[in-house]
């Protein structure tokens, strides 16, 4: 009989110490601050890369002039050591990515890094003289340049199809 009654003991205090822990752990949670919106994105200065870049790659880099000022450069990369890769990186009014890549890796490896999976589809437009291929991804969509020579362009993101074709819409070469 006295192991019993020491048995129930243990079980009750047990549950007694839950629950003094979820009641400290609940008004833990109360008092420490919480905030879920998204965290502010810092704009890079990019020029400096970008003039970099267009004196060191063998291909014109491309990067968006006369945007409003509502799209934020977020990230910025020119790696050369890395088949000259150029990587421009953006959050758009809307709140989604849309970067501009170029390359000169070996176009089917370029793009589906580049555009992490997408899939070539059939339909094609024309932008400022220039023809773009619509890639379809689950994560991503692009629009990918043709017609270039050593080097492959592909406007990719998380942004609409409105949106990619606005920042191809902005992209220039010099």
């Amino acid at each position: 009989m006295a192991g019993t009654n020491g048995k129930q003991k243990t079980a009750r205090d047990m549950i007694l110490s839950l629950g003094v822990i979820i009641l400290v752990a609940g008004v833990m949670y109360l008092f420490i601050p919480h905030d879920d919106s998204e965290p502010d994105l810092k704009r890079v200065d990019y020029r400096i890369e970008l003039l970099t870049a267009r004196r060191a790659a063998p291909y014109p880099v491309a990067a968006p002039e006369g945007l409003p000022g509502a799209w934020k450069a977020t990230s910025v990369r020119y790696r050369a050591d890395d088949f000259d890769t150029w990587h421009l990186g953006f959050h758009d009014p809307e709140g989604e990515y849309v970067a501009v890549q170029q390359s000169t890796q070996r176009r089917p490896v370029f793009l589906d890094e580049a555009t992490q999976g997408a899939r070539e589809t059939d339909r094609t437009e024309k932008i400022d003289g220039r023809t773009w291929t619509r890639w379809e991804g689950g994560r991503y969509d692009a629009l990918v340049l043709e017609g270039t020579e050593g080097s492959t362009t592909v406007v990719t993101g998380t942004a609409s199809f409105a949106q990619l074709t606005k920042m191809a819409q902005a992209l220039q070469t010099k």
